[in-house]
C-alpha cells in the first residue's frame, strides 16, 4: 500500500476553506498532511485523526509567530516559501481568525502582495500590446511590433499567476465586508 498520496488544490486564493476541509476529511481517513506539492499537497498514511487545518500568510515568519499559534493550541504542519503556513488543531479548537477585522486584515495583506506584482505586469503587458498596435499603423518597424506581441503574450501568461489571486482576494474581501 502506498504511504503517500498527492491531493490537488483548487488554488489557495480561490478555495482555501474547501481545501482545508478536504484535508480534514482525509485526516479522518488516516491521510495526514505532510507538506505542499506543486499545485497541491502531499499526504502521508497514518492513524485517523479528528483535526482541522487552517492557513495563514506571514512573510518571514519567526519563532515568536509560531509560538503564538502553539499557545492557541495550533500546531504548525508545513510552510511554503516561509510565507504560507498550514496549522492543525483538534476539532473544536477556536479558529485562528475568529473575527471579521482580523480576517479582512489577513486577505488585505495578501491582496496587497499580489497587487505589487500584478500592477507592473499589467502595465508592461498593456504597453507591449499598444506597441504592437502602433507598429500596425507603420509608426514602428514591423519587427518591433512582432517582438512586442511576443513579449505581451509572455507577460500576459506571467500576469495570470499574481493577477488571478489578486482578483480572488478582492472578491473574497468584498464578500467578507458584506457580512
Amino acid at each position: 500500500m502506498k504511504e503517500t498520496k498527492y491531493v490537488m488544490s483548487g488554488g489557495l486564493a480561490f478555495t482555501e476553506e474547501k481545501d482545508m476541509k478536504k484535508l480534514s476529511n482525509y485526516a479522518k481517513k488516516g491521510w495526514i498532511l505532510e507538506g505542499f506539492a506543486p499545485l497541491g499537497f502531499i499526504l502521508r498514511k497514518g492513524e485517523p485523526q479528528n483535526i482541522v487545518y487552517s492557513l495563514d500568510y506571514q512573510k518571514d515568519a519567526d519563532e515568536e509567530y509560531f509560538s503564538f499559534f502553539e499557545v492557541a493550541m495550533w500546531t504548525r504542519v508545513c510552510s511554503a516559501g516561509n510565507e504560507i503556513h498550514v496549522f492543525s488543531a483538534s476539532e473544536g479548537t477556536k479558529p485562528i481568525y475568529s473575527d471579521k477585522e482580523t480576517i479582512i486584515e489577513k486577505y488585505e495583506r495578501e491582496k496587497r502582495q499580489m497587487g505589487k506584482y500584478s500592477l507592473p505586469l499589467l502595465i508592461v503587458t498593456v504597453m507591449s500590446f499598444l506597441l504592437r498596435i502602433i507598429s500596425g499603423y507603420g509608426w514602428l518597424p514591423e519587427i518591433a511590433g512582432n517582438i512586442s506581441l511576443f513579449l505581451g503574450e509572455v507577460f500576459l501568461i506571467i500576469l495570470i499567476f499574481p493577477g488571478m489571486p489578486y482578483i480572488a482576494y478582492r472578491f473574497k474581501l468584498n464578500k467578507i465586508r458584506k457580512w
